[in-house]
């Protein structure tokens, strides 16, 4: 039951008020950087093993400080799973969360299980 998205428009208020929260929640976090759309909206599914490049960038400062490395750490983990176009052409680049994670923690083993990962919504 709760492997599909919300069902509201880009129109619903209810949405719309949900997101801005999202975003200003997300500005507290990391005032400094644009905050990725993808971090703020659900997948239709909520079950992508994948996020953009620039929506695990704006989670390395989090991660890096719970887990006690350094953010070109992390960075370079990313670069690393990240995933180009299928076929060269189709699609966006994408970085596999669950590889990522369990490299993370292969390597720089969490104080707490700060982990990137796809910031799901709750269906409403």
């Amino acid at each position: 039951m709760n492997t599909n998205g919300s069902q509201l428009g880009p129109t619903n208020q209810k949405l719309i008020d949900r997101v801005k929260g999202d975003v200003a929640n997300a500005k507290a976090e990391n005032p400094d950087t644009p905050v990725p759309i993808d971090y703020v909206t659900g997948s239709a599914s909520g079950l992508d093993p994948h996020i953009t490049p620039s929506a695990a960038e704006f989670q390395l400062f989090r991660v890096a400080k719970e887990r006690g490395v350094t953010e070109d750490q992390l960075r370079s983990l990313v670069q690393k799973h990240t995933e180009g176009r299928q076929f060269g052409f189709l699609g966006e680049p994408r970085v596999n969360v669950l590889e990522l994670n369990l490299e993370l923690d292969e390597q720089f083993p969490a104080k707490k299980q700060a982990s990137l990962q796809q910031y799901v919504q709750p269906i409403e």
